[in-house]
């Protein structure tokens, strides 16, 4: 996939290790001449990365080279800083009360040695990755202090010429896990423009696309000259070694998805999902606010907090029943309830706060089908009815016993979709980017509404590409080459 550098001090600080071709010192490095297109990781393992030093140098001429290093002038930077930001440790003292032994309860600070975001103290596993999540750094030594709880004190790098015979274990175990997909299978020709990482999650009940699909997307993006690699939540610590990432997950704020865009985009990848879109779109009310302050039709719809119950006895009023109730965050019909009568509103809405703070309200709105109209990049994509499930008022009906039940669809040309449903789609697009989106919309009589804008979308075998086929995988896959053409040319939009 790439070539792998491990860039030392000093010769002597891999001594513990056998030679290998890949490590190389940080003066011959510095000197040697940049090489033009071959994609190159470089694991800067430099003592220092102070302002203007040896490892400052690696890390900055790395990446006017165009190669991903490890770490980043922004993760130096930031650990400079001391940025806790995005660090949960809201639960630390909980996890460094487990973590130590009976005889070592009354410590009052200690520190931890992270290789490559691991740790083999297990309680504070998952508290390492997020720290390497946040100051990708291949040693960091975390300090901690207990004044009245256990706080985080310092992130600061560690070198590897200080390392104990076991720490120098646990690290070359570390480096093995991280760097083998690169070194452990034999250099092949590179067949391929760019790499584009796929995420998807094997194991996810009602994926945006079932495996047909994302076996269509890497037949596509192989004949554009793009090597389309599916990964999952895993391989968080190896996406910097990709130029792009195309999100086949559903997505959340609270996801390691939105961690994923997050990262991409600020390793200058080309994203879709994007993390604005994500922001933009997962979260209902504000979604709503959004297409209200563009003046775009929505069903209508009113807010509701925990606590009020007048506000909640007076839905009925204000928009009929039976009404909708949705909460903020939910996905492929879910978290949403349809109610009748105003116990049935109170009972439902009583289900629904133990989940979140705020309720969208909505008119229930009747269609035999909902329109699914696809986006790309301000263009329409594709034109899909969503039938509701039989018996049920939504597509989806996870009520049915077993496996949730799917009403059926129909796929046309978006030539033969209603004009003012596609044009409706662009405009409820355009506020949020210019990514890949699903514009869900109610069609009745002379009325049109957005329901919801999908940054996304399903797209199935079968389903999503029964009209234009094998067509529609081609098309994603050339705007993905598209961008990441003027990536690497160094231009905008």
């Amino acid at each position: 996939m790439s070539r792998l550098l491990l860039v030392v001090e000093k010769a002597s600080d891999w001594s513990a290790y056998h030679p290998s071709a890949n490590v190389i010192t940080a003066l011959d490095y510095l000197k040697q001449p940049h090489e033009g297109s071959e994609r190159t990781q470089v694991i800067n393992l430099c003592r220092s990365f102070k302002y203007l030093g040896l490892g400052h140098y690696v890390s900055l001429l790395a990446e006017a080279r165009g190669h991903k290093v490890l770490p980043s002038v922004r993760a130096i930077n930031d650990l400079r800083r001391r940025s806790l930001y995005g660090i949960d440790i809201e639960d630390l003292n909980a996890k460094l009360t487990r973590f130590f032994p009976e005889g070592a309860r009354d410590a009052t600070d200690f520190g931890l040695l992270v290789y490559f975001g691991r740790t083999s103290y297990a309680p504070l596993a998952d508290l390492a990755r997020q720290i390497f999540e946040t100051f990708p750094c291949p040693i960091l030594r975390i300090e901690f202090e207990r004044q009245r709880v256990w706080q985080i004190a310092s992130i600061k790098p560690a070198a590897l010429h200080t390392l104990s015979d076991a720490q120098e274990d646990a690290f070359a175990e570390a480096l093995d896990q991280f760097s083998k997909k690169l070194w452990r299978k034999p250099r092949a020709k590179r067949k391929y423009r760019y790499d584009l990482a796929m995420l998807h999650d094997p194991n996810e009940a009602m994926p945006p696309s079932d495996r047909a699909a994302l076996k269509h997307f890497v037949k596509a993006g192989r004949e554009l000259g793009i090597e389309v690699d599916p990964i999952t939540r895993n391989d968080f610590a190896s996406l910097a070694e990709y130029d792009g990432l195309f999100i086949r997950e559903t997505t959340a704020l609270d996801h390691h998805t939105y961690r994923f865009a997050h990262r991409a985009e600020r390793e200058d990848m080309v994203v879709i999902d994007d993390p604005t879109s994500i922001l933009r779109c997962t979260n209902k009310i504000y979604l709503h606010d959004l297409l209200k302050a563009k003046k775009l039709p929505t069903p209508r719809t009113e807010i509701v907090f925990k606590d009020d119950a007048k506000r909640l006895a007076a839905l009925p009023e204000l928009l009929g029943l039976p009404l909708v109730l949705k909460i903020p965050d939910g996905s492929f019909s879910r978290g949403i309830s349809k109610v009748e009568t105003a116990e049935e509103l109170k009972d439902a809405a009583q289900k629904l706060f133990e989940h979140t703070a705020l309720l969208l309200a909505q008119e229930y709105m009747y269609t035999e089908f909902d329109w699914r109209i696809g986006v790309l990049a301000g263009q329409p994509l594709y034109a899909c009815q969503y039938f509701m499930s039989r018996g049920h008022w939504q597509i989806y009906n996870h009520a049915a016993k077993g496996k949730a039940r799917v009403g059926g669809w129909k796929t046309l040309p978006v030539r033969d979709a209603p004009a003012e449903v596609v044009k409706l789609a662009l405009r409820a697009t355009a506020p949020i980017g210019d990514g890949l989106y699903g514009v869900d919309i109610k069609a009745a009589g002379d009325r049109i509404a957005v329901i919801e804008v999908n940054d996304n979308p399903s797209i199935e075998s079968g389903v999503e590409d029964a009209y234009l086929g094998e067509d529609l995988y081609r098309r994603i896959m050339q705007e993905f080459l598209n961008r990441m053409e003027r990536k690497r040319l160094g231009l905008r939009g």
